[in-house]
């Protein structure tokens, strides 16, 4: 498989690759990563910071998402939204650092390491990393030895993986490789049901999904927010392919 070409400060690393890097609110450019800067947010991202932040899946897109969809686009984008400060800081920095750090998105946990999901022509999940080292980055300097494979479960990374890899599934399907285009309805249905999960749960319980017939027996299932991502990737990809 071909692999993109990288900017100059990016380059490809293997799983067990040695780099040093640390970042902690000593180091003089603590919470400069958290500016300037455009975070995607996938459907997990969302299911952790609505929980974090005590708001409804609805609430928290009205509040604190960006959802841009341009005319090129298939899939609608979400960013989380910026402070206008002048430095397009992240909504949820403060000086101590990060406000929601427990549940921070994945983009936070891997910085400065990226990781890549690519859906072979097999059907299998092949995966790559990245390292992004920008000038005003201090963390390399630190005296402490990382690997992808390490720095990835130190930082929680597992969780995120495991729910991207299987949107993955849906962004990566054949027919969107052979330029399948989404109607409007369907990038509505790519919205509600992978990121507005309580509004998504609560149509499914009053049984107002279309051709959706519900299995009360798994109720108790969805009322768990993770149980009912995965229900919803399910939901979606039969919506678009089925």
């Amino acid at each position: 498989m071909r692999h993109p070409i990288l900017p100059k400060n990016v380059k490809r690393i293997k799983p067990d690759d040695a780099f040093c890097f640390q970042c902690h609110p000593e180091i003089s450019c603590f919470t400069l990563c958290c500016r300037q800067l455009e975070l995607a947010l996938t459907p997990y991202d969302v299911l952790r910071l609505k929980k974090a932040t005590g708001l409804s899946s609805s609430a928290f897109l009205e509040n604190y998402v960006i959802i841009e969809r341009e005319e090129k686009d298939v899939f609608p984008r979400l960013y989380l939204t910026m402070v206008d400060d002048g430095n397009a800081s992240c909504v949820f920095v403060a000086k101590h650092g990060c406000t929601v750090y427990r549940d921070r998105p994945g983009a936070c946990r891997a910085y400065p390491m990226g990781r890549a999901a690519v859906l072979t022509t097999e059907d299998r999940m092949e995966e790559f990393y990245v390292l992004l080292q920008e000038s005003h980055c201090y963390g390399f300097n630190e005296n402490s030895n990382q690997t992808p494979k390490k720095y990835g479960k130190n930082q929680g990374l597992s969780s995120y993986n495991r729910f991207n890899d299987a949107v993955c599934g849906i962004l990566q399907h054949e027919r969107i490789r052979q330029g399948m285009m989404l109607t409007e309805g369907q990038a509505d249905a790519f919205v509600l049901s992978l990121y507005d999960l309580d509004t998504f749960r609560e149509m499914i319980f009053k049984d107002k999904l279309p051709h959706t017939p519900f299995d009360m027996s798994k109720r108790k299932e969805l009322e768990d927010d993770e149980s009912l991502l995965l229900f919803a990737i399910d939901w979606l990809q039969n919506r678009l392919f089925g």
